[in-house]
């Protein structure tokens, strides 16, 4: 809904005689002033920070506490939500990058909330897809507080963000993934978007010079370190195919199924998609960064 307010504005001249001089009578006040209307067309947006959705073991350590900063725009009506996967090369997940492309989605009219998950070497898959099920479910069990549509609630990611939003969505109707609290909620969701995330870990730098793909084969490329860990924390010695059912099970297109969430995939240097207003359903995208 548009609002309208009219606000006073006072000219330079009015601001010093009132300001300033102090003398101005009523009708030289009024004489100065004018009226703007103008429309409101973006809700006011809370941030909630560090909202703890999980803690789970890590780093050597029994509980450790992942976090989620939510964009939750002021509104009557139940709104979509969105969890927000930031990228990081599968060893960094920062949950306060992108704040344009989450303020313009909450300007929009959904929750948004940006997570913090495991990373690679002292995690590997599937724990930081388990995280990412464990903040749908949060929200889900909290819809009342955020203000949440439980029925819409999709997931969107860049690079590593992007591959698990891919795993999220393709996962949609399997429990082998739920892991922690709140396992009476669904971690299915109704959308997945995915900027320019793997689909298939074996195959990176497939189409690129001799030189990179045997960079990829290392162990030490982060894929591999995704999916094997590190001998130094207990994982396995290794590029990305030292055991081939590991790095089956970690690529999103081996689970596409009937229950697949629809997608939007988008990749690119110079993307640029402008998200819409939900009107009851999710839009197509939101505003891509370089990459």
């Amino acid at each position: 809904m548009i609002l309208k307010k009219s606000i006073g504005i006072l000219t330079m001249t009015g601001l010093l005689m009132t300001g300033l001089v102090g003398s101005a009578s009523a009708a030289d006040r009024n004489a100065d002033s004018k009226t703007l209307d103008f429309p409101i067309t973006k809700p006011t947006v809370r941030l909630i920070s560090n909202v703890i959705y999980e803690q789970v073991p890590s780093r050597g350590y029994d509980n450790v506490a992942m976090g989620m900063d939510v964009l939750k725009p002021e509104r009557n009506e139940k709104m979509p939500a969105i969890i927000f996967v930031t990228g990081g090369g599968f060893i960094n997940a920062n949950k306060d990058n992108y704040i344009q492309q989450r303020m313009d989605i909450a300007n929009a009219g959904y929750v948004v909330a940006s997570i913090t998950y495991r990373v690679a070497p002292t995690a590997t898959f599937p724990q930081p897809l388990e995280d990412v099920k464990a903040a749908i479910r949060y929200l889900r069990a909290h819809a009342d507080k955020f203000n949440i549509n439980p029925e819409k609630i999709g997931v969107m990611g860049t690079s590593a963000g992007g591959y698990l939003s891919a795993m999220a969505g393709t996962t949609n109707g399997t429990k082998q993934f739920d892991k922690g609290e709140y396992l009476n909620q669904s971690s299915d969701v109704q959308a997945a978007v995915d900027f320019y995330g793997l689909s298939d870990l074996t195959r990176v730098g497939a189409d690129y010079s001799e030189k990179v793909q045997q960079a990829h084969r290392s162990p030490g490329a982060t894929e591999a370190l995704w999916v094997n860990g590190s001998p130094v924390f207990g994982g396995q010695d290794g590029g990305i195919l030292v055991d081939p059912e590991k790095a089956k099970a970690a690529n999103p297109i081996n689970y596409i199924s009937d229950k697949t969430a629809p997608f939007l995939l988008m990749h690119g240097d110079k993307g640029y998609c402008r998200i819409s207003q939900p009107n009851g359903t999710f839009a197509s995208g939101a505003d891509s960064s370089r990459h």
